[in-house]
């Protein structure tokens, strides 16, 4: 006799949702676009979304023409060979510098975990010729976020869902 249960994965991707703007519903979004195709939101789904969607919808774009780099960030620029006004962000997002060489430098969040760039993302930020000015800052505190948008698709479907908030 076997105590194994069977169990089934589906994942389901969400197409169709525009370009996130600050300010956005992503919860609305989200419920509307599973209406639109035919997706029913049961008990225990898990709804894994990208920090991206979270930190437009956030206001965390930030312009790097805006950032003024402090003489720490272009020291670190002349190592790493980054602009030092996206060092100055980096900087801004960290608790601290754990290692730097050309063309990468890995620090300490300030959520407490390590990774590069302090999960800065410069690519598809907007679209068109002033991309490059743009990049992306994780979300402040994607707990609560991830914990609003759960109790809020709870609260609108009856349902008792999981959320991620995944890089």
């Amino acid at each position: 006799m076997s105590n194994t249960i069977d169990r089934q994965l589906t994942i389901t991707p969400i197409f169709g949702l525009p370009d996130i703007q600050p300010g956005d519903d992503i919860v609305n979004m989200i419920l509307l676009n599973a209406r639109r195709h035919n997706s029913t939101i049961i008990n225990f789904d898990i709804f894994v979304i990208t920090q991206k969607i979270i930190s437009k919808s956030e206001s965390r774009l930030i312009d790097i023409r805006s950032v003024s780099p402090s003489s720490y960030a272009q020291q670190l620029s002349e190592e790493t060979g980054k602009d030092p006004r996206l060092l100055q962000l980096i900087l801004n997002e960290s608790k601290e510098v754990m290692r730097v060489r050309k063309g990468l430098i890995i620090v300490r969040h300030k959520l407490g975990f390590v990774c590069a760039n302090a999960g800065i993302d410069h690519s598809n930020t907007i679209p068109g010729e002033e991309a490059n000015n743009y990049v992306l800052l994780l979300p402040e505190n994607p707990d609560r976020s991830a914990r609003k948008i759960q109790q809020d698709i709870q609260k609108l479907t009856g349902v008792q869902i999981g959320v991620l908030i995944i890089d």
